[in-house]
């Protein structure tokens, strides 16, 4: 049995999903993932083959099967393969502590997971502070984390809304992504300027309109600075 058969079976006995979003390092022993690259090299040389490629003669295709394996479980798609990044919370003390809004901006890289086509973007994440907080970075680290994988960007918006809150503890989070989409850039209609913005409210976010009207004007203000405006 090959060491991605064995990981599938794995999942399947332990009734785990493993599409493409779906992070599935609990179910990884150690050298598993050393392995795997070593079989996705295979995989990789045969499409390669597939599309006629001479990767013995070629020195520009020569070791790409290889690099493509790393980049995959490695870099593009390391979210599925490594746990969520430690989020070292500290206390809130909500009697003399912080209360407001915070919001912080996300530089962000993921993956189509329809065309394996890049999608680029920024995420906004906004939370009212509950009982615990965490460092700034660690926002970045959790969005980031959960972009590196294939996805759609309506389900990335959620994923990361979903992590925000169990790292605080909080209900009350807002996500706002904007990015760009090499599925619609590259191929298809080939949009280089299509924009797709996607916007997940949870708690005070999606009831109170006064808290919703704080998060996008602070998105507007950053989005300014960003622009040197």
């Amino acid at each position: 049995m090959k060491k991605h058969e064995e990981v599938i079976k794995r999942l399947q006995d332990s009734n785990t999903r493993y599409w493409a979003g779906d992070n599935i390092s609990e179910h990884l022993k150690e050298g598993d993932q050393e392995l795997l690259i070593d079989e996705a090299t295979e995989a990789f040389e045969g499409v390669l083959d597939a599309l006629v490629i001479d990767r013995f003669n070629d020195p520009n295709s020569h070791g790409t099967a290889r690099r493509l394996a790393k980049m995959y479980y490695k870099e593009i798609m390391e979210g599925r393969y490594v746990g969520m990044p430690n989020a070292t919370a500290f206390p809130n003390h909500l009697d003399d502590g912080y209360k407001g809004m915070l919001v912080v901006r996300s530089e962000l890289k993921s993956m189509c997971s329809h065309h394996h086509q890049p999608v680029t973007g920024v995420a906004y994440i906004g939370i009212i502070a509950a009982e615990k907080l965490i460092g700034l970075s660690k926002y970045t680290r959790i969005a980031q984390w959960c972009a590196r994988r294939g996805t759609l960007q309506e389900e990335l918006c959620n994923d990361i809304t979903r992590e925000i809150q169990r790292a605080t503890g909080s209900e009350n989070v807002g996500v706002y992504i904007q990015a760009t989409h090499g599925c619609c850039e590259n191929r298809g209609i080939m949009a280089t300027s299509s924009l797709t913005q996607t916007t997940v409210l949870e708690g005070f976010f999606k009831t109170d309109p006064g808290t919703k009207k704080e998060f996008m004007d602070n998105i507007h203000l950053q989005q300014q600075h960003a622009c040197g405006k």
